[in-house]
Formats: C-alpha cells, sequence, structure tokens
C-alpha cells in the first residue's frame, strides 16, 4: 500500500535535489518544490486512502464500548456510563 507514495515522495526529493543543485536553482525554490509537488498532495492521498481504516476503527471503537455496556450488575442496577463524545 505505501509503495506509491514512497515513490512519489522519492521522485519529489530528486526534485528538490536538482533544484537545489543547479545554478539557477534556489534552496527556496526546493523548498516550494519539495512541499508543494511532494508533501502536500502526498498528505492529501493519505488521508484520503485512510478513510476506510478510520472507519473501520471507529466502528470498532464503537461496538467494544456497546459491549462494555452489559447487561445489568450482579445488584440489579446498571453500571455508570459515560457518554462518548458526540453523543446525545
Amino acid at each position: 500500500m505505501y509503495l506509491i507514495p514512497i515513490a512519489w515522495l522519492y521522485v519529489a526529493v530528486m526534485m528538490a535535489l536538482a533544484e537545489a543543485t543547479n545554478p539557477q536553482g534556489s534552496y527556496l525554490g526546493a523548498l516550494f518544490t519539495l512541499v508543494l509537488y511532494g508533501l502536500l498532495p502526498l498528505g492529501i492521498l493519505m488521508y484520503i486512502l485512510g478513510g476506510p481504516a478510520r472507519r473501520r476503527a471507529k466502528e470498532k471503537t464503537h461496538s467494544a464500548a456497546q459491549a462494555n455496556e452489559g447487561p445489568e450488575t450482579a445488584t440489579g442496577t446498571e453500571s455508570p456510563r459515560v457518554p462518548t463524545v458526540g453523543e446525545k
């Protein structure tokens, strides 16, 4: 899964290196090349591709929280439950 982002980052670093070592290039140009061609698009891509994994983790914690609610205790009273964030 990480092969494409690693290759993308490698190409962006090589582009930034070429910009920095070029006689007409600058370090500032290399920085902008790295950020605008490498890090920013890569961050957006990884955020979008990580959506299903975040959704599965959220469902897993939600189902674990529901399992922890469980039936009444031996005394016949329900155990106190702290509501999750965003729950009404």
